[in-house]
């Protein structure tokens, strides 16, 4: 008995401080959404998870995903850099670009890690992590969002939302309060068919959404590196990372985002003393939340733009 009872001690330790490490219990939850429908302004929590990243080389998008890290796009940053970027800056809690953001909270870039394997001309691997300059407090209008684990599925049709400050049609206006649309996956195949003409390939690193024969929604220039996210039971879940697109929002071509499932072990090769809180996103069977102690080994195993615009191809900045 007095075994059981240790080992069930030190079983809630673990458990303890697996929930201290890993960002599952904080993720994916944003109590002030109250939308319905896309195309609109959001309201001030809605995203909390949402980030405006002014760097040297654009305006771009962000998404907190720890309280140390934001996740964002590789072509928004002209190079790696392991040292503080004080010219990187982001905000947090932020709804409007203009006038007061009472949430709002600011911080610069200790450390900017593009992928190694970004590809500028086939816009493969465009994924990168910005390190804070220090931390930020979570209020509920600043959360992490939780991020597709390895295995996720989003099948075509899946309902997923987009949010940024980028222009609201091409050549347009940029708004001055953060804008929300959902739009649903489009599956690769036909997306790849989509982008024959440009001599660009949708590889298995990316995911593609909009409305096909429509038009009418999806990102433009300035949503590049923004969050496209699906809602799994009680969380959200994010899927990709704004990348780029032919036109905007255009009726044949579907906007092109990183597939965040994609990068899982990358992205937390970066931070495994305190992870994402990764979730399987998979409507046909139950989700698999990727924070698990692993006590065998009495240890955490943690699994868990300027887009550069012609008409032709833009990269969603």
């Amino acid at each position: 008995m007095k075994f059981i009872t240790a080992f069930s001690v030190a079983g809630v330790i673990l458990l303890s401080i697996a929930g201290s490490l890993c960002q599952l219990d904080v993720c994916g939850r944003a109590p002030l959404n109250v939308r319905i429908v896309g195309g609109n302004n959001a309201t001030a929590g809605a995203w909390p998870w949402q980030v405006r990243i002014h760097a040297r080389r654009a305006l771009c998008g962000g998404t907190l995903i720890t309280k140390d890290w934001v996740l964002s796009a590789a072509h928004c940053f002209k190079e790696s850099s392991n040292v503080s970027d004080p010219y990187t800056v982001m905000f947090f809690g932020r709804l409007n670009q203009s006038g007061s953001n009472p949430h709002e909270i600011i911080r610069t870039a200790s450390r900017i890690i593009r992928h190694s394997n970004y590809n500028a001309s086939t816009f493969d691997n465009d994924i990168a992590l910005v390190q804070l300059n220090s931390s930020v407090n979570f209020t509920d209008y600043i959360k992490p969002v939780c991020l597709a684990a390895a295995g996720s599925v989003f099948s075509a049709g899946t309902e997923s939302w987009i949010s940024g400050w980028g222009l609201l049609q091409y050549n347009g206006t940029l708004p001055d309060t953060l804008q929300e649309v959902m739009i649903p996956i489009v599956n690769n195949s036909d997306c790849d068919k989509a982008y024959r003409g440009f001599n660009i390939s949708i590889t298995s690193n990316m995911i593609c959404a909009g409305l096909l024969n429509q038009g009418g929604k999806g990102q433009c220039q300035g949503d590049s590196g923004g969050p496209m996210v699906s809602k799994n039971d009680s969380l959200w879940i994010q899927s990709g990372i704004v990348s780029f697109g032919a036109g905007c929002a255009h009726p044949r071509y579907p906007g092109v985002l990183a597939r965040v499932s994609q990068y899982q072990n990358w992205i937390k090769s970066y931070m495994s003393s305190n992870p994402p809180g990764f979730v399987e996103f998979n409507p046909t069977s139950n989700s698999n939340l990727g924070c698990m102690p692993n006590l065998l080994l009495f240890s955490l195993s943690l699994t868990f733009s300027i887009i550069p615009f012609t008409f032709s191809l833009y990269l969603s900045s």
